[in-house]
């Protein structure tokens, strides 16, 4: 059982609980992005396990009627057991769905090979792939050079990940004005699929003002747990996704996202005392 702190965060153990959320989600106007806890997979037959299990997950959104899509770390359908086995298992994944799927970017030294998944399969599918990005990686500005005119959907996250430094902006107060010169950048230069993924207020009041100036079609995306009661606020006027871990491996996503920043283990507090 997921104890209560960890509840917070975590839609559950099973696709069942899982599907569960996205429906009482849907029901106060948030979208569900769905996400079966698992990465790091050296062997084949797991990562083949899970992508098998991202199918079931899309036909059983399909089979609910659920507004919601799905999102797979490479790294959990088959990157480190080899590019072949990554890209195998993302093409039947994509193939097979009947929703939106996002690819989220993991450590700085899987960019490429996982932008070229996006972009092919964007490019194929006409726009029903959708890739995250970080703001914290110095190469962030050339990448949304190269996918300003690629069909599907980018999301721009501040980077979770500690890439070393000379690739990346160590300080948060740098991360933070390239993350508005970025989505700056992108409502201007994008025609739509920008997804804002950010739980600060002042990301999203700068997405909501450059919508405003730009007439850009956006999405916001926060996690399961995080500002809940600003997502309800926000869906009355704008498309919100909650993305929503779920799985038996909570727990080292749990801890993993306390461990990593500061930040986290201050959401978590927070969100414990309903703030």
């Amino acid at each position: 059982m997921i104890p209560p702190i960890a509840n917070n965060f975590v839609a559950g153990e099973t696709a069942a609980e899982a599907l569960d959320h996205v429906e009482e989600l849907n029901a106060r106007g948030v979208k569900g992005i769905l996400n079966l806890l698992g990465e790091h997979y050296e062997d084949r037959a797991d990562a083949d396990a899970d992508a098998e299990a991202y199918i079931d997950l899309a036909e059983g959104l399909a089979r609910r009627d659920l507004d919601g899509c799905i999102s797979v770390k490479p790294s959990q359908i088959g990157l480190e057991v080899g590019d072949d086995a990554f890209e195998e298992n993302l093409a039947r994944i994509v193939e097979a769905a009947d929703c939106f799927v996002w690819v989220d970017m993991e450590d700085h030294d899987t960019v490429d090979v996982t932008l070229d998944a996006f972009e092919r399969h964007a490019r194929e599918t006409d726009g029903n792939v959708g890739v995250c990005v970080q703001a914290n990686l110095r190469r962030t500005g050339e990448t949304l050079e190269r996918l300003a005119d690629c069909p599907g959907k980018v999301r721009l996250v501040k980077g979770a990940y500690d890439p070393p430094a000379e690739i990346a902006y160590t300080e948060k107060s740098k991360v933070d004005e390239m993350y508005r010169e970025y989505l700056t950048y992108m409502f201007e230069e994008f025609d739509d699929g920008i997804a804002v993924g950010s739980h600060d207020p002042a990301m999203t009041d700068l997405a909501r003002e450059l919508h405003e100036e730009h007439g850009t079609p956006f999405e916001i995306q926060m996690l399961t747990g995080v500002r809940e009661s600003a997502q309800f606020e926000l869906a009355e006027e704008y498309e919100v996704y909650q993305y929503i871990p779920y799985g038996s491996k909570w727990f080292s996503y749990f801890y993993r996202r306390i461990r990593e920043r500061k930040q986290n283990a201050l959401f978590a507090l927070r969100a414990v005392v309903g703030s």
